[in-house]
């Protein structure tokens, strides 16, 4: 069990892995052992999610699921393909908690008066000294 925040837990059965010959360093090891790991997700068909759910993940993370409504995370940071397993579900675990997260409406605000009253003075000193630096230089024509 996969524990996404309060309201969502998905199964590891819903969960399947697809393992590749990483590229990067790693010598004669890269050519023999299949450490990338992919981690595939079907949002559409997933009875752990609530319609609200889907449409919210479905909504931002559209860039990572396929035709299919299948989320792809892949993980090849690292040479041995229990810690990329792992480091896939975590990247899986925050990329769901960041599509749930609920954005908080704005609050409407107001500059303060003093704040406008100060930077009004800046801009009547900025350029009172502007002036002065003109009224210095004698034009020839």
């Amino acid at each position: 069990m996969i524990q996404i925040n309060q309201e969502l837990t998905i199964t590891d059965n819903e969960l399947r892995f697809a393992f590749s010959r990483s590229g990067g360093p790693g010598g004669q090891n890269v050519n023999k052992v299949s450490s990338r790991v992919t981690l595939l997700f079907d949002v559409t068909s997933s009875p752990a999610l609530s319609d609200d759910q889907r449409q919210r993940i479905m909504n931002k993370l559209q860039t990572r699921i396929n035709r299919e409504g299948v989320l792809r995370v892949v993980c090849q940071k690292y040479r041995n393909q229990s810690a990329n397993r792992e480091e896939a579900i975590n990247r899986f675990v925050d990329l769901l908690r960041q599509a749930l997260k609920k954005k908080t409406p704005r609050k409407k605000s107001r500059v303060s008066q003093t704040a406008i009253e100060k930077r009004m003075a800046e801009k009547k000193l900025r350029g009172q000294l502007k002036q002065k630096r003109s009224e210095n230089i004698a034009w020839e024509e």
